[in-house]
């Protein structure tokens, strides 16, 4: 069977760009990505945008970035699944390449969130989350979503506050050595407990910020990932999944059931063992929207036992060195989450990590040459996991 491969890569800064259009953070990307993988866009024979578009003055970023990149002669979608919505055009650039459909397609990730302000930004992402019972009558937002997620692990767990803290101060960490993040500073746990409640239990260091930006990759078929170059990074494996709108008909508030089965449809894909994938790993990025996703993460990919994931926040496990490096990029919290973007960025992100081009101080050591990126839509509506490898 033909593999997909990737074959060139960009990124734009994230952060508050008010210097830059969703134009120019498709150029700055995309671009890019055209540039390092050495095809003649008139190649690319498919091209797919990851958008969710609600806070943007643009309603049809697909052909704006078609535009913007001077692609033409090529299939077009554009898709959606939250947070998700990267993973997704991933996973339909892949399925074209493996169906035969395309020999060389381009992923494009991009969000302008900032184009309306925070308190409105706030209340369209809440309307995703289910509108009309859990928003139009008790006013959930995300916040508050992840806060009952994270009420309900650490009474169970025995956790603490600081637990949650020590994941915002791992993503600063590695965020403050990553030039593109949208936050570049390192903080303390003292800094986190004094910010302010945003939801109870989560205070702001434990929240991703509203962030603008793109990224984009070029992906290719086998035989001609080889014209380009001679290390592509493979897609191994994919797994999604979808999970309930309403959160009422979720059975705890402990997990996320669409990641679990995600990321058990992508090991068995990849052929990675279930019961230790972080053995066969060398990092991975996974989806840190607040601090309490990332716990969640850990045990449902199972790198960590029901419960244990404070352990390995703890005793430092997902520091480079540690266990399994998690979210070395500076994850959604510190990185930035720009919707659209973000499941592409962590494509970007396993590349660089696994090409040995991470810069210095937040370069993994690769040695099974297999990075993973965790990534979920909503509350756990959608979830992504894929396994990239060189």
């Amino acid at each position: 069977m033909n593999r997909v491969g990737i074959i060139g890569y960009g990124i734009s800064k994230f952060g508050k760009r008010t210097d830059a259009s969703m134009y120019d953070l498709i150029w700055e990307a995309g671009s890019e990505a055209i540039k390092s993988s050495g095809v003649d866009k008139k190649d690319i024979d498919y091209m797919v945008v990851s958008n969710m578009g609600i806070f943007s003055s643009e309603e049809l970023a697909a052909v704006v970035a078609g535009e913007v990149l001077g692609i033409k002669n090529a299939g077009l979608h554009r898709v959606e699944a939250a947070c998700a919505s990267g993973s997704s055009a991933i996973a339909s650039a892949y399925d074209a390449i493996r169906s035969g459909r395309s020999k060389i397609a381009i992923a494009v990730g991009i969000e302008k969130m900032s184009e309306v302000e925070s308190e409105t930004a706030i209340e369209l992402i809440g309307r995703a989350g289910d509108f009309l019972w859990e928003y139009e009558f008790f006013g959930l937002t995300f916040p508050g979503y992840y806060a009952l997620y994270a009420t309900a692990y650490l009474n169970r767990y025995g956790g603490r506050e600081e637990d949650l803290a020590l994941v915002s101060v791992k993503n600063h960490h590695y965020a403050h050595l990553n030039p593109i993040a949208h936050f570049n500073n390192e903080i303390s746990l003292e800094d986190v407990m004094k910010s302010r409640y945003i939801a109870s239990p989560l205070k702001l260091y434990d929240s991703s910020p509203i962030t603008d930006g793109s990224a984009a990759v070029v992906l290719a078929s086998e035989d001609v990932a080889k014209q380009y170059t001679d290390t592509p990074v493979w897609i191994d494996g994919i797994g999604s999944n979808l999970g309930t709108a309403n959160l009422s008909k979720r059975s705890d508030f402990l997990h996320i059931e669409a990641a679990r089965e995600a990321a058990a449809k992508a090991y068995r894909m990849a052929k990675i063992d279930q019961e230790k994938p972080y053995k066969h790993l060398d990092g991975a990025d996974v989806h840190d929207c607040f601090s309490i996703a990332e716990l969640m993460a850990y045990e449902d990919l199972g790198f960590a036992e029901r419960g244990k994931a404070l352990d390995m926040i703890r005793n430092d496990e997902t520091y480079i060195g540690g266990k399994i490096p998690v979210n070395v990029d500076g994850g959604l919290i510190s990185k930035g989450h720009p919707i659209g973007a973000t499941g592409v960025s962590m494509a970007v992100e396993a590349s660089k990590q696994l090409l040995r081009k991470a810069e210095n101080g937040r370069q993994i050591d690769v040695r099974n040459g297999r990075f993973l990126a965790h990534n979920v839509g909503g509350t756990g509506h959608y979830a992504y996991v894929t396994i990239y490898s060189i």
